[in-house]
């Protein structure tokens, strides 16, 4: 049964990148966002209040000022009021920072899940024609792009506007002439503001993109130096790399321009909206005591006072939401992304298939298979093969002839064109792919190994296993005496630097398939890693596990196969020859050719 995250990966459909992120981020804790919104507009609209109430403190100094005689009680309260403004706003600002935090990280989790429920459905195709890097990419870096957007912005922004309408509301109140003037005033620092935002962001993402190929470069020199200097591409690599790192310094100076020019830019929007506001205000107050009689009232000094107060408060909420406006844009751009690799299609789902082999005695059929990985170049063209239960069946031919098709085909990685598979004569499509993949032990040419212990790397394929078991198993496969020989023996944590050489991950993976206990094998290249010597001592435990199994096996090193009990030759996706080791060398064909090539250096050469 699918887990919530897989039925979320399947569910995820649509095509508005924004609507969907902020769903995908905040949907599922509706209460907490809300409230989370409310500490924002509450805390940013007692920040907003506070100037008020400063304004009345002028007043009262004012008039003080003028002989009259000052109210302390009153001017402690507003005091008093206005602390407690700023402590209510700034707790507040921490109770939303931490909530919009916590919906992040718990996006941000929910998300991976949904990408590796994605990546666990996903047809093997879609793999062969994608960068494996790139989707890499949208797991991490694009993920963490969005979390950090979302975490930072989606508050910012709304406490920005909040307190960006609230200025402009009490700036109306305080005198609408002023506020006219800021009104002029604010869309034009916002434009200028977003516009450096854009140029400044479009500078890092190249930045970012020309620091990825400059350091691929310098972890390829570092890596394959010694063929650098076999070749004698010294000189052209340094070449290659300072050009690289050219076009890097040219857009580092642009982003670093646009990026510093905003500093000044600020500055000066902030000391233009002072002198807006300020010589508004003047100008209304120096009118108002000519009205007067000359003398300008307490109230309007105040007047001036708060609302250059407020021109100074809004450059900071200005400045986020021009900043806001160019990080939102990257993480809408990742999240599209992502969301484009969460709606690909699935594999089929077939849990509504419930065929089983009651007992599987491994007699599997190639009937009339044909098989292209797409229309225009078809691979397997007409294969038909009987192979018995308890059989060694080889698999041989050169590159691209079609043998690791095969064995896609027998594992359902992939699906037949036309013709069928069958297993003790039930076509594999009527089995649920689960089911038909579990039927096969595998080994692969290339190893695979997770970080965690030995034995949780042995027992992967059958986490029930014993412990004996596992013992027996790496007896057989010669790889008890090194896991030994360890630090923690079979407790001992594989990583990149566990100190195991290829051979012996090799190894490791042989016995993997030997606990799994599958009735049916299957060994492409399984032998490739392995020396000459190990080959021939693990040669006689491969023939032990294969005995009484239906085993499938894919080498270039014909040694490994001589003993086989059937041997099919490929070629262009035909099979043109089979038989044993014996009968095809006297046949004088393909097969004993390559044979040849391999061990006495005589026939031709086969790629």
């Amino acid at each position: 049964m699918a887990n919530r995250y897989e039925k979320k990966a399947k569910d995820s459909r649509g095509s508005d990148s924004l609507s969907r992120l902020i769903s995908a981020y905040f949907g599922t804790h509706k209460f907490k966002v809300t409230f989370g919104l409310i500490c924002v507009i509450i805390g940013s609209l007692c920040i907003v209040a506070a100037p008020l109430i400063f304004k009345q403190i002028s007043e009262l100094i004012l008039d003080a000022s003028k002989g009259n005689p000052l109210n302390t009680q009153l001017l402690l309260i507003y005091s008093l009021s206005a602390l407690g403004c700023y402590v209510v706003g700034t707790s507040l600002t921490y109770i939303q920072i931490y909530i919009i935090s916590e919906c992040a990280a718990e996006g941000n989790m929910d998300l991976r899940n949904m990408m590796i429920g994605k990546i666990n459905h996903l047809p093997l195709n879609y793999f062969d024609t994608r960068n494996i890097g790139d989707v890499l990419s949208y797991a991490t870096s694009d993920i963490d792009i969005i979390g950090t957007t979302l975490n930072e912005s989606i508050a910012t922004a709304i406490s920005s506007i909040v307190t960006i309408l609230a200025i402009i509301l009490v700036l109306f109140v305080l005198n609408w002439k002023i506020a006219i003037g800021a009104l002029i005033i604010i869309p034009l620092i916002l434009f200028v503001l977003i516009f450096v935002a854009n140029k400044s962001q479009k500078y890092f993402l190249q930045r970012s993109d020309l620091t990825s190929d400059v350091g691929a470069q310098a972890e390829e020199t570092y890596t394959a130096i010694n063929i650098v200097r076999v070749f004698n591409a010294t000189e052209s690599n340094i070449d290659k790399f300072a050009d690289k790192n050219q076009k890097l310094e040219k857009v580092m100076t642009k982003a670093d321009f646009y990026s510093n020019l905003s500093i000044p830019l600020i500055q000066f929007s902030g000391n233009l909206l002072f002198c807006v506001l300020a010589l508004i205000g003047g100008v209304v107050a120096a009118r108002a005591a000519e009205a007067a009689g000359g003398n300008a009232s307490a109230a309007d000094i105040a007047t001036v006072v708060a609302a250059v107060s407020y021109g100074e408060q809004l450059l900071s909420p200005l400045t986020q939401t021009a900043t806001m406006f160019a990080t939102l844009q990257q993480a809408i751009a990742s999240a599209t992304r992502v969301f484009e690799f969460l709606d690909q299609v699935d594999e089929p789902d077939e849990s509504q298939k419930t065929t089983k082999i009651d007992h599987v005695v491994g007699n599997i059929t190639f009937d009339h298979v044909k098989f292209g990985y797409n229309p225009s170049r078809v691979i397997i063209k007409d294969f038909s093969q009987p192979c018995k239960s308890g059989q060694k069946i080889a698999i041989v031919g050169p590159t691209g002839a079609g043998k690791t098709t095969m064995v896609n085909l027998l594992m359902r990685f992939y699906e037949v064109n036309s013709g069928k598979i069958t297993i003790d004569g039930v076509d594999t499509k009527e089995l649920n792919r689960g089911y038909a993949r579990s039927l096969f032990g595998m080994v692969l040419q290339d190893t695979w190994l997770f970080e965690g212990t030995i034995m949780e790397n042995l027992k992967y394929s059958r986490p029930e296993a014993t412990d004996e078991e596992v013992y027996e198993a790496c007896r057989a496969t010669h790889c008890d005496s090194f896991i030994r020989q360890q630090p923690n023996g079979y407790q001992h944590v594989l990583n990149e630097d566990c100190g195991l050489s290829a051979g012996q991950k090799q190894l490791l993976t042989i016995a993997r398939a030997m606990i799994q206990n599958a009735p049916m094998l299957i060994l492409d290249e399984a032998t490739s890693n392995v020396d000459t010597r190990t080959e021939l001592q693990i040669q006689d435990a491969m023939d032990k596990l294969m005995k009484g199994r239906t085993s499938f096996v894919i080498a270039h090193r014909l040694s490994t196969i001589k003993n086989s009990d059937l041997i099919i030759v490929m070629k262009d996706g035909d099979v043109i020859e089979t038989g044993n080791h014996d009968e095809l060398m006297k046949l004088d064909g393909f097969y004993a050719g390559l044979y040849n090539s391999q061990f006495t250096g005589k026939g031709p050469q086969f790629s």
